[in-house]
This record gives C-alpha cells, sequence and structure tokens, in this order.
C-alpha cells in the first residue's frame, strides 16, 4: 500500500512489514531499534502496537519537539558508540520520544481499520500468555477459523497464528532484556509447561536461543 508522506508524516515499520522508498532523495529521520529495547511503557503501547496504522501525521505545532527528542536520542547514540558506557539513558531517551508520539491525537493520519480485526487483537492482549491456539481465539470472538484467517491475512498479510506466535515471541524478548528471570520462568509466564518446549519455540521464531538473544 502506497502513503504519501508529506513533511510531518511518522511511519511506523513494524517487524515484518516491507518499506520501499520510492525513487529519488528522501529527507527522514530514520530511528531504527528492537522490539525490546525500549523500557516497558504502558504509555507507549498503542504505538508499538504492531497491527495499528503505519502512517501518522504529526501536527506542525508538535514537529520541533519530536525533532529535537530525536537529535537528543541520536546524540546519546553517538556517545555510547565512542566510549562503550551502558545504554541505560539510550533506552530512557528513546522511551521519552515513544511517549512524545503516543500521545499524538490518535486520529492524526490514522486509517480505518477493520472492527473485526481489533476484536481479535483485543482478545489477543488479553490471552497470549494463556493460549496460542488460534481456533480458540477464532471462537471466542464468534468467527470460524477460516475467517479469522481470512480477516489477519486482510490486514497484515499473516496468518492468525503467525501473529500469536510472534505476539508471544515479543513479550519474550521483553522478559529477556528486562527482567532477570529464567528461561524457564520466562516459559512459564507465557503458558508453557515444559521449558524445552520454550526454548524450541523461542529458537524457531527468532533464529536463536533464550540465552543467546538475553546476551
Amino acid at each position: 500500500m502506497d502513503h504519501r508522506s508529506e513533511p510531518g508524516t511518522l511511519l511506523h515499520v513494524t517487524p515484518g512489514r516491507v518499506l520501499r522508498l520510492p525513487d529519488g532523495d528522501a529527507d527522514a529521520l530514520l530511528v531504527l531499534f528492537t522490539p525490546a529495547f525500549p523500557p516497558p511503557l504502558d504509555g507507549a503501547r498503542p504505538l508499538l502496537n504492531p497491527f495499528g496504522p503505519p502512517r501518522r501525521t504529526v501536527p506542525k505545532a508538535e514537529q520541533g519537539v519530536i525533532i529535537r527528542a530525536v537529535g537528543d536520542l541520536r546524540q546519546e547514540y553517538r556517545r555510547n558508540l565512542l566510549t562503550n558506557e551502558p545504554v541505560d539513558l539510550l533506552r530512557q531517551l528513546l522511551g521519552a520520544l515513544l511517549l512524545r508520539l503516543a500521545r499524538l491525537p490518535a486520529n492524526a493520519g490514522s486509517t480505518h481499520s477493520d472492527a473485526r480485526f481489533e476484536r481479535f487483537q483485543h482478545e489477543l492482549e488479553r490471552s497470549f500468555a494463556t493460549t496460542r491456539n488460534a481456533a480458540e481465539y477464532a471462537a471466542r470472538i464468534g468467527y470460524s477459523l477460516r475467517s479469522l484467517n481470512r480477516i489477519c491475512l486482510a490486514a497484515t498479510g499473516r496468518s492468525a497464528k503467525a501473529l500469536i506466535d510472534a505476539r508471544v515471541a515479543l513479550e519474550a524478548k521483553r522478559l529477556l532484556v528486562h527482567t532477570d528471570l529464567s528461561s524457564a520462568a520466562i516459559g512459564h509466564r507465557l503458558g508453557f509447561s515444559e521449558a524445552t518446549n520454550f526454548t524450541k519455540f523461542f529458537t524457531r521464531e527468532t533464529g536463536v536461543s533464550p540465552g543467546a538473544f538475553r546476551h
């Protein structure tokens, strides 16, 4: 899908989305980070929602504030490269930027979303730690598994099962980065009865073991 990008446009490219820039020069600020790097912030969850709108508009009154926040982030990143200091401040600056973006008007540049898909999103956020069964999600929101997959494919290009597994893997990454919980404890928190099953799941989803990811 094409997205017109005037000055003040914010594009959110989540894992699994492909970004293709037009031919010619593009003047933009680009902030890249892994899903697990920002500090846990409830206020930033709507912005980081992988199912949310990819395009928003930053009002002119807020653009200078956002640009300065990105500048602070860039300065600290460069300092960290030179000094190899802990990244705590870098995380907090990224968190501050995300909170600033998250408090922008919700309807700024947003596009119409499928209410059926939103029902799945809400159920996924409520239940991802207790079930990864796509058919169970479909039943809970009143659809057949075939219909749910069709809704998910239309909204994201991915099946319901792929979205469920991606959400669980994201939470596992966050817990590995931001807590001292063992891999087994994290697996148990996310509904895995055996630590080996969690390790197999995480390795399949990310390409590395939980221990390697944490390191």
